[in-house]
């Protein structure tokens, strides 16, 4: 079962992976998505990521527990930040582990696609100047589409 954390504190990639690998000899690929804040031009002092605690890990899990049915994975865990954070801040980690390396990277390309337009948080963008809740893509629609 997938270890799902939702958390205002900053998590450890390598700490991440290994607790997914001990004891285990059986998985033959591990893939990472870690995502960041970025600043498109300079101009984003921070992002706020306000969520319904108990809603929102309940829907990570269900969304992990999905790509634990499509691909035979070994391990999965996924950890979003919720808060205030500034640019270069870590805001997501989805580690995916399977035997081979399809299953790991299309369960983590899954998660993430799922991740950027169903998970329960909304954003708000601090320019300094003004702060603006920031709208879900199209785009991000768009790749949700390819896994029906």
């Amino acid at each position: 079962m997938a270890l799902v954390s939702v958390q205002d504190g900053d998590f450890d990639l390598g700490a991440e992976v290994a607790a997914i690998k001990e004891g285990r000899t059986d998985i033959g690929a591990i893939v990472t998505f870690t995502g960041t804040v970025r600043d498109v031009g300079g101009t984003l002092s921070a992002m706020t990521l306000e969520h319904y605690p108990g809603m929102t890990e309940q829907e990570l899990q269900r969304i992990a527990q999905e790509a634990e049915d499509r691909w035979p994975l070994q391990g999965c865990r996924v950890i979003h930040r919720h808060g205030r954070l500034e640019p270069g801040d870590n805001i997501v980690l989805v580690i995916t582990a399977s035997a081979h390396r399809q299953a790991a990277f299309e369960a983590a390309d899954f998660i993430m696609d799922f991740l950027k337009t169903q998970a329960p948080f909304w954003k708000l963008e601090d320019t300094g100047e003004n702060a603006n809740w920031v709208d879900a893509k199209e785009s991000d629609n768009d790749q949700l589409k390819r896994w029906d």
